[in-house]
């Protein structure tokens, strides 16, 4: 019966102690946003130096500055989910709250705002480009318009499934 009660508080230990391996997924995670953000950067660069080449003339300049928004966003989520996973399993960070998720209910909710809003800065990209045509473009614009609506149904009823569970508890 000892070694019983040693197996289970061994794997008790495990199971606690476990929760810091996420430190992997963290450090992973901040490393893919200082080197996005210094994609972006670059990008920018490339911006900045096409519209100065063309006095800002460029018809592709608009669809450059789109695909620009589009990386900072991602960026910006990668440095959430970061932090957010820190939060949830490490320990307490001082930031924000509209940076930090306390809860993975709040992690789901915020995600996927910021998927909508990439989202919706690539429907608009696609509008802008000049490759994409006809059909393709309406295919598009569906399949973006259809997750997006989801991810939104998906938040709001998400969200009064959680009120719903936090009041009757």
């Amino acid at each position: 019966m000892g070694k019983l009660k040693d197996m289970i508080k061994l794997i008790k230990a495990i199971i606690e102690k476990g929760r810091y391996f996420s430190i992997l997924a963290v450090l992973t995670l901040l490393l893919t946003f200082a080197l996005s953000l210094l994609w972006g950067i670059a990008q920018a660069v490339k911006v900045w130096e096409r519209m100065v080449v063309t006095y800002g003339q460029s018809p592709d300049i608009i669809l450059a500055i789109l695909k620009l928004i589009d990386v900072f966003l991602i960026t910006i989520v990668v440095y959430m989910l970061a932090v957010s996973i820190y939060e949830l399993f490490i320990g307490k960070v001082e930031l924000s709250s509209r940076l930090v998720a306390r809860s993975l209910a709040e992690l789901k909710v915020k995600m996927s705002g910021v998927i909508v809003l990439v989202m919706a800065v690539h429907f608009v990209e696609v509008i802008f480009d000049e490759k994409i045509v006809g059909q393709e473009k309406l295919w598009q614009a569906i399949a973006i318009s259809i997750v997006s609506l989801a991810l939104v149904a998906f938040n709001y009823f998400g969200s009064q499934h959680d009120n719903d569970v936090t009041i009757n508890h």
